[in-house]
């Protein structure tokens, strides 16, 4: 395990969560909305592509996982390029093919993650990555559209509380996974099959397991509620400033979460 390992899956998972989120958007927030996140969303995943683990054993998991990737970045970087501009009537298979090549890409890296390590694990790693990939991307979408309502003053408000939904829900699934998770660890777990998960958060090693858990579930479950409350009253400015905050929670919990899969094999 290395940090460019840590920082290449989550540079990805928040680059294909940012593209799946725009599904969630109404096309009123415009076409500079769609390109900025589409380039961003292209950049991150360019920058994990350089952190790109190497060395390791090539599978038919790696070699799928990569490939799609690549075929991830090419639509999404094909999409920036042509929104608001041309090819109008295939942008949507574009939109499509990047989501999907997108999640097929996590599928993957889940696979090589938790290989030989049982079924069990190999779900839970496949919706851990999943999850948090979703969790990534509607925080970070969520945070962007609110700064928009500065651009756009007239944009209503419920394309907010729409996008607020889908963070909640996902941090609802993502809260879901994680216990999931962990008691499927601790129920597996054998002499001899690596790291006693029980033991372990109960260690010292396990401090980065406890605030995985308090920035990156309990900070945004209280602050997506929060900005929800503030956004039913129409106070976007106020949500966005708690959307902010909301964001960095998840991002250091999820970063965290990436070195404790990697440290454990225990998909949190």
């Amino acid at each position: 395990m290395s940090l460019s390992t840590v920082l290449f899956f989550f540079l990805v998972h928040l680059g294909v969560g940012i593209i799946a989120s725009l599904a969630f958007v109404s096309r009123e927030a415009g076409v500079k909305f769609f390109r900025f996140n589409a380039g961003l969303a292209v950049i991150l995943i360019a920058i994990a592509l350089a952190f790109r683990p190497v060395g390791q054993p090539l599978t038919l998991a790696s070699r799928t996982a990569f490939v799609m990737l690549v075929i991830c970045e090419a639509a999404a970087a094909v999409y920036w390029a042509t929104v608001g501009r041309t090819l109008a009537a295939i942008r949507p298979a574009i939109a499509v093919t990047g989501i999907a090549s997108g999640i097929v890409s996590l599928v993957a890296q889940a696979l090589v993650v938790s290989h030989g390590r049982g079924l069990a694990i190999e779900a839970m790693t496949i919706a851990s990555f999943l999850s948090s990939a979703a969790l990534l991307g509607g925080a970070c979408t969520a945070m962007i559209l609110g700064h928009w309502y500065l651009v756009i003053p007239s944009l209503q408000v419920s394309h907010l509380q729409g996008i607020v939904k889908v963070h909640m829900a996902s941090m609802v699934v993502r809260v879901l996974v994680v216990a999931a998770a962990i008691i499927v660890a601790v129920a597996t777990w054998q002499p001899g099959a690596g790291p006693n998960f029980a033991r372990y958060v109960t260690s010292l090693d396990g401090i980065f397991f406890w605030q995985r858990v308090l920035f990156g579930l309990c900070g945004p479950a209280v602050l997506s509620y929060l900005t929800w409350e503030t956004a039913k009253i129409r106070a976007t400015q106020s949500a966005t400033g708690i959307l902010y905050v909301d964001f960095f929670t998840v991002v250091v919990g999820e970063v965290l979460a990436k070195y404790v899969v990697l440290a454990t094999h225990v998909p949190v």
